[in-house]
Formats: C-alpha cells, structure tokens, sequence
C-alpha cells in the first residue's frame, strides 16, 4: 500500500526559503499515471492545490504561484520536493503532499493517497 511522509521544518522566519519533502513508500513516483502534488489548508481555510511533479518529472503549478513554489523530485530516494520562496505569515498552513491520477490535476477530492500532513508556521 502506498504511503506518502511530509518532513519540513516547523517553523521559518518571513522571507525565508521554505522546503518541504514528500517521501513515498510502496510504490514508485515514476509510476505511469499519477501526479505528486502539494496541497496546503491555512488555518481556517480550506485546502489549496499548490502544484505537483508528474511520472515524467513534467511540472504544473498554480498560477499565482509557480514563480515561489519549484517542485523537484529524486527518484534514487522517491522524494519529491516543494520549496516555497520569500515566505510570509500568509503561508502558515499544514501542508500535504498526495498522489493523484492523471486527469485529476488540481482536484484534491479526487486525490487517492495522503500524507499526514505537517504543520508550518511562518513567524519571525
């Protein structure tokens, strides 16, 4: 059974580069048919889909987001990663990572695999 871990740090200072990695495990991120994406829920607020790493290591992103948020994957480890640039207070949330089928894309209900999710706090 496929599982995904979200690891970051818990805390980081506005204007700092957040990282975020998603390691998967029982199955492979170059799988054919799925997306790896990043979703984040702030306080609140509903889930938001950030972007996501295909099988082929093609990228999409949210629009208003794709220049603050590269996603880069390592298949030797089968992790992919989200880096989040120039953090503000905006951008606490607890942030997923999850698998998603192709023709999914950016539809978290029908996302088939999560994290447990891993809270981060932007404050100085």
């Amino acid at each position: 059974q496929v599982q995904l871990q979200e690891s970051g740090p818990g805390l980081v200072k506005p204007s700092q580069t957040l990282s975020l990695t998603c390691t998967v495990s029982a199955g492979s991120i170059t799988t054919n048919g799925y997306y790896w994406n990043w979703i984040r829920q702030p306080p609140g607020k509903g889930q938001e889909w950030m972007g996501a790493i295909r099988d082929s290591g093609a990228t999409d992103y949210k629009p208003y987001l794709s220049s603050r948020t590269p996603i880069s994957r390592d298949t030797s480890k089968n992790q992919f990663t989200l880096q989040l640039r120039s953090v503000t207070p905006e951008d606490t949330a607890v942030y997923y990572c999850a698998r998603g089928p192709h023709g999914a894309l950016g539809r978290t209900s029908e996302f088939d695999v999560w994290g447990q999710g891993t809270q981060v706090t932007v404050s100085s």
